[in-house]
């Protein structure tokens, strides 16, 4: 691709779109107008963890578990279980922005493979992982649910997480610093 740009004489154009970081202006103007675009295409919030919800289940499903009874799935949900994985429009996304993330990373040349420094940084890993989902499934979303979406649509329930996201993420920060760094 970036021989394209520099036979059209545009290498900055490239260097622009793909090796430079956006400002935090361009960012926020980015993830309006897709919030926006995802309100009129699907007529409903952008979320990312309730599709995480119905990867479980099919998981489970595949070890002959029934799912389909649990308290936890709606009509809706059930339908999403029976119409399967290509269909449901949060998991294709989801996946769109893993592949994305990966892409991005990639055309900006900053795509690197860690050393794992200890095994506390294991701990802390999967540690902070299975917390953050757990909160997520406890406030019915996660950062992009329950703030993003529900603060741009003048949610009062958006702005409380955001609150708790900033005093979990200090308390966390505190303990991560001192027994896990």
């Amino acid at each position: 691709m970036q021989e394209f740009f520099i036979k059209l004489g545009k290498a900055e154009t490239y260097q622009k779109l793909f090796k430079e970081p956006l400002t935090y202006v361009a960012g926020a103007m980015l993830l309006a107008v897709l919030n926006i675009a995802h309100f009129a295409v699907l007529n409903g919030g952008w979320g990312v963890t309730s599709p995480f919800v119905s990867w479980g289940a099919w998981v489970v499903k595949l070890f002959g578990v029934d799912v389909s009874g649990w308290n936890y799935f709606s009509e809706s949900a059930r339908k999403t279980l029976a119409n399967g994985f290509l269909m449901d429009g949060g998991s294709i996304r989801n996946v769109g922005i893993i592949f994305g993330a990966l892409l991005a990373t990639l055309y900006a040349s900053q795509f690197k493979i860690k050393k794992i420094k200890s095994g506390r940084q294991v701990v802390a890993a999967i540690l902070g992982g299975l917390m953050m989902g757990y909160g997520a499934r406890m406030a019915s979303g996660c950062n992009i649910g329950a703030l993003f979406t529900g603060t741009a649509s003048l949610s009062f329930s958006g702005w409380i997480f955001a609150l708790c996201l900033l005093i979990g993420a200090y308390f966390g920060s505190k303990l991560l610093a001192k027994y896990f760094m």
